[in-house]
């Protein structure tokens, strides 16, 4: 196996598909990071190296390509010691014995819940995390000063917005966008994948289909025909007519405010509103640092970790480069800015993204199932019955 994966590793390089790497070197650290975090990894680096003299080398890494360089760098005998990336790649680097599990210890209080749930695979801990982001309630306060509280408030004020011959819309949701119609179906208890008794996700139990998917799904198709909403419209679109004042209320994350901040809305940002009593719960994405399964330092790399990550200094420091919500409480308790403090509320009470590989299967028939509904071609109850049919059978031939 050693052999292959170094051989597949030459052959990558001789191609072109990755950038050589370094390797993992007993008595200096190796960190992978992109652009964003490896100016402050060689900052935090240099004060490791003054205090212990033990080098640390930071490289930098396309964000995109670090989970598939390990998987086949590590195998060689080459890779990190340290990783930085999302909590949803745990499924592929955990299953392919990648990543190593870590203890925060008495640490551990001091994160965010959820944070630590989304790089839980059982019972163990894969990574530290340290940044988090969801999807929320965005609003324009011209033509909605109160953020509605129920979703009965959404659809009122939605109406009174809306006027289709001038395009002005009350609401919009990105779609077909599983992504972010997730929240309106979790609001009545649907979920991708029910949980094993060891805490582990169970791809063999899908919960798009059930009352609360259904109808999740089927409020939205009433906005679209009570011309609130209108149809066929994807992020970059929903983002332009909201910066251009024509919409009322869009559901999207943090991505969406520099726009929205250029073109001088005043906007407000708020949780989705709740439905029938349940609270719409949002996938959420958690960045963190994790520690390679083939890595000589793990000692070294866990004290790095402990000791020059899981700070107030470094956490905000992540902050102020990526501009999501620190999840290391001291941290969080220095923010000041309030879209982010608002996104951080929203996220914390969100859904972890599911991490396990067999999610890959679930996106294409979840939104072919979305714009089924939404042009009046299929039910909410037909489209997602449907489009689970086709994620078990997709599940299943991954797994041939």
């Amino acid at each position: 196996m050693k052999r292959f994966a170094l051989l597949v590793l030459c052959l990558l390089v001789l191609g072109g598909a990755i950038i050589p790497v370094f390797a993992s070197e007993e008595g200096k650290l190796l960190i992978w990071a992109d652009d964003t975090r490896s100016g402050i990894m060689r900052e935090l680096a240099k004060e490791f190296t003054t205090k212990y003299q033990v080098p640390v080398e930071v490289q930098e890494l396309n964000f995109g390509d670090i989970r598939d360089q390990l998987s086949v760098a590590g195998p060689a005998g080459k890779g990190p010691d340290i990783l930085i990336g999302p909590h949803d790649w745990l499924g592929q680097l955990i299953v392919n014995g990648l990543i190593e599990p870590l203890d925060l210890g008495k640490k551990a209080k001091d994160f965010t819940p959820v944070a630590l749930s989304a790089f839980t695979w059982g019972d163990e801990l894969y990574g530290v995390p340290y940044a988090i982001e969801s999807i929320g309630l965005v609003y324009n306060k011209k033509l909605v000063p109160k953020a509605p509280k129920t979703w009965d408030e959404l659809v009122a004020t939605g109406r009174k917005i809306s006027n289709k011959a001038e395009q002005r819309w009350g609401f919009i949701v990105p779609h077909p966008d599983p992504y972010h119609e997730f929240p309106i179906m979790s609001a009545g208890g649907a979920y991708v994948f029910g949980n094993n008794p060891d805490g582990t996700l169970n791809a063999n139990d899908i919960g798009l289909n059930n009352k609360g998917g259904v109808h999740g799904m089927q409020l939205l198709k009433d906005l679209i025909d009570d011309g609130i909403m209108p149809l066929g419209v994807d992020s970059n679109a929903a983002t332009t007519l909201f910066k251009e004042g024509k919409v009322g209320m869009l559901i999207g994350g943090p991505w969406v405010l520099e726009d929205v901040k250029k073109a001088g809305i005043n906007y407000g940002i708020a949780k989705i509103p709740l439905i029938d009593g349940g609270r719409p719960r949002p996938f959420v994405g958690v960045q963190g640092f994790m520690v390679s399964s083939f890595s000589k330092n793990k000692m070294l790399a866990k004290a790095f970790l402990d000791e020059y990550v899981v700070t107030k200094e470094t956490m905000l420091a992540l902050f102020e480069k990526g501009a999501r919500p620190p999840v290391y409480n001291p941290a969080l308790k220095a923010v000041k800015d309030a879209d982010a403090k608002a996104y951080y509320e929203i996220a914390s009470e969100g859904i972890p993204m599911p991490s396990i590989p067999e999610m890959n299967s679930v996106w294409s028939a979840w939104s072919n199932a979305i714009e089924l509904i939404f042009n009046g071609k299929l039910t909410p109850q037909q489209a997602l019955d449907e489009a689970v049919a086709q994620i078990r059978i997709a599940i299943d031939q991954s797994r041939k």
